[in-house]
C-alpha cells in the first residue's frame, strides 16, 4: 500500500486542512471502489463531464444526489429481477453502488443522461461575478491629490 504522509505539510500551512483531507480519503477509497468505472473529461474551461459505466441499470434504479461540494451516484439493484435465473457464467456486475465525487466550489451539476449503459454527468463551475477576477483602473496623480484634499477636510470636520 503507497501511502503519501501529508505530516511536513500540515506543519508549514494554515487552513489547507480539508484538502489534506480530501487527498488521504480518496486515496483511501481508491484501494476498495473501482465500480463502476468511470471517467472525468474536461469539456472547456469551467465544463466537466463525468461517464460512469452502468450497464444493466434503468433510470429509476439510478440517483444522483448533488449537495454542497458532493456529487453522490447511488445505484440499486432489485433482487428480484436475478431470482429464478440460473447464471452459467455472470460477467456483468449487477450489483449495487455508491459512487462519490468530491466538487470544487462553485461547481454545480448542469444534466444528466443514460444512454447505451452510460450514466453522463455534466458539470459546470460557475464563479460568482464579485469573486471573478478583475481589472482596476489606474486614476491619474490629479485625481489623488482632489481625493487627498477631501479625505483632509473630513477629518478636520470630524475633529
Amino acid at each position: 500500500m503507497n501511502r503519501f504522509d501529508f505530516t511536513p505539510y500540515r506543519r508549514s500551512t494554515v487552513g489547507f486542512d480539508r484538502l489534506f483531507d480530501l487527498l488521504e480519503n480518496n486515496a483511501r477509497a481508491q484501494q476498495s471502489e473501482n465500480y463502476p468505472p468511470f471517467n472525468i473529461e474536461r469539456n472547456g474551461e469551467d465544463h466537466y463531464r463525468i461517464t460512469l459505466a452502468v450497464a444493466g441499470f434503468k433510470n429509476e434504479e439510478i440517483e444522483i444526489t448533488a449537495q454542497q461540494n458532493m456529487l453522490l451516484v447511488t445505484g440499486n439493484k432489485d433482487a428480484d429481477e436475478a431470482e429464478g435465473k440460473q447464471f452459467l457464467h455472470m460477467g456483468i456486475a449487477n450489483r449495487n453502488f455508491e459512487r462519490r465525487f468530491e466538487l470544487a466550489d462553485f461547481v454545480r451539476v448542469d444534466n444528466a443522461a443514460l444512454a447505451d449503459g452510460l450514466l453522463i454527468i455534466d458539470l459546470v463551475r460557475e464563479i460568482p461575478e464579485a469573486m471573478r477576477p478583475r481589472t482596476i483602473p489606474i486614476n491619474k496623480t490629479d485625481n489623488v491629490a482632489k481625493i487627498t484634499q477631501e479625505q483632509d477636510k473630513k477629518e478636520d470636520k470630524a475633529a
